[in-house]
């Protein structure tokens, strides 16, 4: 029943889920009165709204079964009498309370049925998508890369890839790098988080420079963000493994860390809005060149992000401080390493974003 756990990894289990719950319900709650409004309200009337926001969950045969389940658990257990012959009376007792709770368990059963479809239709998406992320990185001639993604729930918006394209330049072939992250999360965002790697791969297929494939997939996605609701933070770069360099355009995407083998950290900033915001906005193109213990950290908001029980964000300097210590070992064990700093950082708390990263150390 317990699967192992101990009393209070199960009571913590438990305020978690129940935290998250609260919070679910209570954003109805919140969206439909202002904040004065929600201050000068009594204890009776949160709860009012608060029950009125589950009940606007349920369809409408559950929202009857609830009700007529809780008055009978409220109504007191009482009997009837009735006449069987001339002299025989006999007196019934119904238990209002137990029909009650029989009613509540077959609700329950409903929404257990329903969580279940719906958690084998999450499972099916989930074992999907990851088909559209690479297992392993390829081998790319003077660089060695490790990546690693955890969603916050069981499918995720975030996506990183790497692979070999076709380039303008006839010297050499190069290699694409990305890690997007599309605003929202679940299954919204896996959608488009898809459609995101649909036309990366297209467009990749053609020859053009990476401000060219920034500027068409622009165009793309803005057909398809809900006029801008629906955006994609994007870090696209290419390197050329003769010349070493790394062209990026950074799409409102978080600052990666560019960790020079001197100590010296540099931030690749150059580019312009997050993907599907303007049709026509403007990007920049920059370039750097990698050289031998150089390392790139690049990462989505949900790793910097990730709070404790105090409220307390992570922050770019803990995974600075990570990096520092560890840039003697390999991608794949400093990226363990930065799992377990944030796991450890976090404890308890629930995950509320998407956590994706990717590690490159220029050999």
């Amino acid at each position: 029943m317990t699967e192992g756990l101990q009393v209070s990894e199960l009571w913590g289990q438990f305020k978690r889920d129940a935290k998250v719950g609260f919070q679910f319900y209570r954003r109805d709650y919140e969206s439909g009165a202002a904040a004065e409004q929600r201050k000068s309200e009594g204890f009776l009337r949160r709860v009012h709204e608060i029950v009125w926001a589950i009940l606007s969950k349920l369809s409408p045969a559950r929202r009857v079964l609830l009700l007529i389940g809780t008055v009978l658990l409220l109504f007191p257990s009482g009997g009837f009498q009735f006449h069987k012959g001339a002299n025989d009376i006999e007196f019934t007792t119904l238990n209002f309370q137990f029909w009650g709770g029989a009613l509540l368990f077959i609700l329950l059963m409903l929404e257990i049925a329903d969580r279940v479809v719906m958690k084998r239709d999450l499972e099916i998406a989930r074992d999907i998508q990851s088909w559209l992320l690479p297992a392993v990185p390829p081998v790319i001639p003077g660089l060695a890369i490790a990546f690693a993604t955890r969603p916050a729930n069981t499918v995720a918006g975030d996506y990183y890839d790497a692979f070999a394209r076709k380039t303008t330049s006839p010297s050499e072939d190069g290699f694409l790098l990305a890690v997007a992250d599309v605003a929202g999360k679940s299954i919204p965002a896996a959608l488009l988080m898809a459609t995101f790697q649909a036309s990366l791969k297209t467009l990749s297929a053609t020859p053009c420079t990476l401000l060219e494939l920034i500027v068409a997939m622009n165009r793309y996605a803005c057909c398809n963000s809900q006029g801008g609701l629906r955006f994609t933070t994007a870090f696209v770069a290419e390197f050329g493994p003769v010349t070493r360099v790394l062209r990026y355009v950074n799409a409102g995407h978080n600052h990666p860390i560019l960790w020079r083998s001197s100590g010296q950290i540099e931030r690749l900033s150059a580019g312009g809005l997050p993907l599907g915001i303007q049709p026509d906005a403007p990007y920049a193109a920059a370039e750097v060149v990698l050289a031998s213990g150089d390392w790139l950290v690049i990462f989505t908001d949900g790793l910097v992000e990730a709070e404790n029980q105090r409220a307390e964000a992570y922050g770019e300097d803990r995974l600075v401080g990570v990096l520092e210590s560890g840039v003697a070992g390999t991608p794949e064990l400093l990226l363990q390493r930065m799992i377990a700093e944030v796991n450890t950082f976090v404890g308890t708390t629930p995950q509320h974003d998407d956590i994706t990263c990717m590690l490159i150390k220029a050999e």
